[in-house]
């Protein structure tokens, strides 16, 4: 299997959610595209969305980075899965999982790491935009 040193990020990680945990990708991290998409589908789970693959022409919009330091890369991400809820205590359902999947960006595609949604989206909405930041744009508006 390919190293990847590459990240996708279509949630509350995006730059445009000026989160603090945003510090950490971009000490870790380089932007490569701030306008990038993968093939999956987000789904509305109430409070927040959530993302699952699709093999569909359907995207969902997001940040493109690399890592800074290949050495550090590990680490990195050993935390980010720690942050996203894939490494759970033994009795419990990890909440997402770290795959890779094609990202599209500047008419180039490249293997990049991304967390799905780990649990049942039956009968939830579908986000069609594609886009968390919209969403809550839109969740705003609503209330």
């Amino acid at each position: 299997m390919q190293l990847t040193y590459y990240l996708f990020i279509y949630g509350s990680l995006r730059s445009g959610f000026k989160q603090p945990a945003y510090n950490y990708i971009s000490k870790y991290f380089n932007p490569i595209s701030l306008d990038a998409k993968v093939k999956g589908l987000l789904f509305n789970m109430g409070d927040f969305p959530v993302a699952k693959p699709t093999q569909e022409d359907r995207f969902i919009k997001g940040e493109l980075y690399c890592i800074k330091n290949l050495d550090e890369f590990s680490f990195a991400i050993a935390q980010l899965d720690g942050y996203e809820g894939v490494r759970m205590e033994e009795d419990e359902l990890p909440l997402f999982y770290r795959a890779t999947t094609t990202v599209y960006f500047n008419q180039e595609k490249i293997e990049a790491w991304i967390y799905w949604f780990n649990g049942d989206v039956n009968g939830r909405p579908i986000i069609e935009s594609g886009d968390v930041i919209q969403f809550f744009i839109d969740k705003q508006k609503d209330s």
